[in-house]
């Protein structure tokens, strides 16, 4: 695949399962891990993203429809990445909604619980399958999709914030169960990125300006910009590949420095 990145083949031979493999983090991550070396089975709801995109990468890229809340689903992502090249060395759990911006006590019950299952109980699933069977192998990396709503509050998002910050207690769970197995398991926490989801945010928190709304939040980053999905999909090569052998249990905060405030 050639996407006018230079390439060190970081990760040859491994293969790769990316939850949310259709959007805008998840695609890019697929494009850079197959240019690094990678096969990669990408996850996601609606096949008609998932199937231009794989054919656009090339045969290194595959994909399965995958609703991550369900665990029967969710197992047998795991299962097809092993069925189709005999192991799973990376799950970047990625998938996540952002749910509504709405203030805490006018948030409907269906609304918070369906906000908490894909982000946490949908990674806890990709979890709790792909680990066994990175275990059985002698290791692995997960990477996990948290957010710098992971690290501080943000009115407005109170499912949001909660979901992930529940992905780093999960992860840190995590990490002193398996820690000695040779699984690895880290979070990202991206700032604002150039993303659907962030369109959505912006036009919730200012309904018809979502413009000036991204104005307001680009003020808020020390860097004076949102990211993009490449500066975060190359945090996750580093995670992925060997470079990070000895990194688990780890933050890595990929958010132009809103972290320091």
């Amino acid at each position: 695949m050639k996407n006018g990145e230079d390439t060190m083949e970081r990760l040859k031979g491994k293969v790769a399962l990316i939850t949310g493999g259709g959007g805008g983090i998840g695609a890019k991550t697929a494009r850079l891990f197959v240019s690094e070396g990678a096969r990669v089975v990408l996850a996601d709801l609606q096949e008609s993203v998932l199937k231009p995109l794989v054919q656009e990468i090339g045969d290194a890229a595959s994909y399965v429809v995958t609703d991550v809340t369900d665990e029967g689903q969710m197992k047998r992502a795991v299962d097809v990445a092993v069925e189709r090249h005999g192991r799973l060395d990376v799950l970047f759990a990625n998938a996540g909604t952002e749910g509504r911006v709405t203030p805490l006590v006018d948030y409907s019950l269906a609304d918070f619980q369906r906000v908490i299952n894909v982000n946490v109980v949908g990674v806890f699933l990709g979890l709790k399958h792909a680990i066994p069977v990175m275990q059985k192998q002698g290791g692995g990396s997960i990477i996990i999709t948290s957010s710098i709503a992971g690290l501080k509050g943000s009115a407005g998002l109170s499912a949001y914030v909660t979901s992930k910050h529940g992905l780093v207690g999960l992860m840190r769970s995590a990490v002193l169960e398996v820690g000695n197995t040779g699984v690895r398991i880290n979070t990202i926490h991206p700032s604002p990125i150039e993303t659907r989801m962030m369109r959505s945010i912006e036009d919730g928190a200012s309904p018809g300006h979502g413009d000036t709304a991204k104005q307001q939040f680009a003020a808020s980053i020390p860097a004076g910009r949102y990211g993009t999905p490449s500066e975060v999909a190359h945090t996750a090569l580093f995670l992925a590949s060997d470079d990070s052998r000895f990194c688990t249990g780890g933050r890595y905060s990929v958010d132009g420095g809103m972290s320091a405030r």
